[in-house]
């Protein structure tokens, strides 16, 4: 289990100059909307206990150079539970964000719903997803930070509800409660490292390293920063939101053999050699920062995809999905797709590497379902709100690697082919001898050069210091 800290702890763990926001003033009856016999008594203790007044705490906060709106729950009031003042200050919070263009950092602790409210309680999640819904739409990034433990509706509103989702080692994270959940669960299933695992959150991040990572990631996820009107204070706003154009980045220079295969069995000999260069070195060389999101919030990862967004060309944010050079599994499709439409709802141009010899294709992969995993990449790539720009790195193993590829907007590497098949694979199906593999590569035409020529990329980029 990990320290549980107060509201105003996290706040300090995150950012400085912390600016608490009005206070919505909503007026109970007597023990609350349900006359929950000792619920007044509950509070006062819960006020006694924590100096809080409520389960959440709202302001914004300076988080490296980025002003943020933040939303701290206070697990030692009543659990850090939601009741219709929780939903009241979380409302405002949102409505703040969206009127002076901040991006949202919720730090959530949180066992769920107010029994002592019912239903009332109950609905306040649906206020809570309206607003992150409405900030998702504006274009302003929601970062959530689990706690220890988040449970219930915080974890499916505000916690597995935002574009990226950071937790603190050994948090206890779930929707259900430890007090809820089966009496023979393993407990270990219901820990942030768990969920990361599971892909439902993007990384596990010590207390000493949260506000580096939270500044990296809001500088990252929002614009050059913009005059808003209002406070004055450094607000941001992403490039789609504002009504900008957005403009493709240019393709990585290619980092191997400079030389243009003689054959379509060289091109294939050179994307398979294992000193060609993968795509963390591209990523490396293109980026002077980067940080990665991970899992398709369907319950798996895949760590031969590569996502996440970085600082690219004259210090501009880009969006990257990347194959590492392994047969890419369902949960890497998805993940791409995933990082495909954060990007086009935040204003930022794509860059994909394209280098698989094919998708997964075993038992497992089918199981996850990979034939939609695929189709909903391609719908991802073919309806993009901006621009995709993809660099073939390696191996372009049929549809597997297509769905990565923008169309007409596709370049590649020397050392690269693209396929409708493998060479191996067409020979097979052709019932062709082994001997024959070598001249079926040829007649597949899948050389760099050839791709020029029939039309399926738009050039190939040169090496890197040429």
């Amino acid at each position: 289990m990990t320290e549980r800290f107060s509201a105003r702890e996290a706040i300090a763990l995150a950012g400085d100059d912390f600016r608490e926001l009005p206070v919505p003033m909503r007026e109970f009856k007597p023990d609350g909307p349900l006359s929950w016999q000792g619920y007044d008594d509950s509070r006062r203790r819960a006020l006694t206990r924590t100096g809080e007044d409520e389960s959440v705490v709202c302001g914004t906060a300076v988080i490296g150079s980025t002003r943020a709106v933040l939303i701290a729950f206070e697990f030692g009031f009543l659990g850090g539970s939601l009741g219709e003042r929780t939903g009241d200050r979380v409302e405002a919070a949102y409505t703040h964000a969206r009127a002076h263009r901040l991006p949202v950092v919720s730090l959530v602790a949180t066992g769920g719903s107010r029994m002592q409210e019912g239903m009332l309680a109950l609905t306040q999640l649906q206020r809570v997803a309206r607003q992150s819904a409405l900030a998702r739409e504006a274009g302003l990034p929601q970062i959530a930070v689990l706690r220890d433990p988040t449970t219930g509706g915080g974890w499916a509103t505000l916690g597995a509800g935002a574009d990226v989702t950071l937790a603190l080692p050994g948090a206890q994270v779930g929707f259900a409660g430890s007090r809820v959940r089966p009496s023979d669960a393993d407990p270990a299933a219901y820990t942030a490292e768990a969920q990361m695992a599971a892909g439902a959150v993007d990384a596990v991040v010590r207390e000493e390293e949260l506000r580096e990572t939270l500044a990296l990631w809001l500088t990252l996820l929002t614009a050059p920063a913009a005059e808003a009107e209002g406070e004055g204070e450094g607000e941001v706003e992403s490039e789609a939101a504002s009504g900008g154009e957005v403009e493709p980045v240019p393709p990585p220079a290619a980092l191997g053999a400079p030389g243009l295969p003689a054959t379509g069995w060289d091109a294939v000999r050179h994307a398979r050699s294992p000193e060609r260069p993968r795509a963390a070195a591209y990523l490396d060389a293109y980026f002077s920062r980067r940080a990665a999101i991970g899992g398709d919030r369907c319950g798996g990862s895949d760590d031969g995809m590569l996502c996440g967004f970085g600082s690219g060309p004259a210090g501009r944010t880009v969006a990257y999905a990347a194959q590492c050079g392994t047969a890419t599994r369902p949960a890497g499709y998805r993940t791409a797709a995933r990082l495909i439409r954060l990007a086009g709802r935040l204003g930022f141009p794509v860059l994909t590497l394209v280098d698989t010899p094919g998708a997964a294709n075993d038992a497992q992969a089918e199981r996850q379902g990979a034939g939609s995993a695929i189709a909903d990449l391609f719908a991802a790539v073919a309806t993009a709100r901006t621009p995709v720009t993809t660099l073939v790195i390696g191996e372009g193993g049929s549809g597997g690697a297509l769905a990565l590829a923008a169309p007409g907007n596709t370049w590649a590497t020397p050392d690269s082919y693209f396929s409708v098949i493998a060479p191996e694979l067409a020979a097979a199906i052709l019932k062709r001898p082994a001997s024959e593999v070598r001249d079926t590569a040829d007649q597949l035409r899948i050389r760099p050069q050839d791709l020029v020529e029939l039309g399926v990329i738009r050039g190939i980029v040169e090496h890197a210091g040429r």
